[in-house]
């Protein structure tokens, strides 16, 4: 079986990015797990704002962007809670999967994604809740097991850093959980793909 590839879409425009630093940590429980990782870092893609009158002329950086996407068995998502939702910057990207339609098979098809994200107040989950809808939209699986970061000045030092020992261990293990769903799925595409997520978050909830 070829070695399994994960990609991290998130991170906010912030120089100094808690999001993107816990992406960071997820990713490297990913690769612990055996797999090949990389970061789409939205600070640094700059991606023009999403407009279907551009999809025909659309620029490097937004073909990149798709076909990173698409060439991953899995992802995953993180974005920080900006009144109540995921930020635009993370929207924006997200609406530009909407070009992945015309693709066989369509969108991020039974991929499967892990959901992250900070908050600097007590909440969270909206941004998970939020994420979740876009998954489903886009025809992908997410893990049940979510990491929400509330609180985030307390886990996250100045410069940008988890320290936080039980958050850092939950994102790494939401790393390893998206690999061995992957490649459960790449191992057999007949699993049914709900049933498999399920059983990860059952399996991380007794760890």
């Amino acid at each position: 079986m070829a070695e399994i590839k994960i990609v991290g879409l998130g991170g906010s425009l912030r120089e100094v990015s808690r999001s993107r630093a816990a992406l960071e940590v997820a990713l490297d429980g990913a690769a612990g797990a055996g797999a090949t990782v990389e970061l789409l870092d939205l600070r640094r893609l700059e991606l023009p704002m999403y407009s279907p009158d551009l999809e025909a002329t659309a620029p490097s950086v937004i073909q990149a962007l798709l076909e990173t996407c698409y060439d991953a068995d899995g992802m995953l998502w993180s974005s920080p809670m900006y009144n109540g939702s995921v930020s635009g910057s993370f929207k924006n990207a997200i609406d530009w999967l909407h070009m992945l339609g015309s693709r066989e098979p369509s969108y991020l098809h039974d991929k499967v994604v892990g959901l992250i994200s900070t908050a600097g107040g007590t909440q969270g989950l909206q941004v998970v809740n939020t994420m979740e809808f876009s998954v489903r939209a886009l025809r992908a699986w997410a893990v049940p097991y979510v990491v929400p970061v509330p609180q985030a000045p307390r886990v996250f030092a100045d410069s940008g850093e988890v320290q936080d020992e039980i958050v850092e261990s939950q994102l790494r293990l939401l790393g390893e959980e998206v690999v061995r769903v992957a490649e459960r799925f790449a191992r057999d595409p007949a699993l049914h793909r709900q049933v498999e997520c399920d059983e990860a978050a059952e399996r991380v909830g007794q760890a």
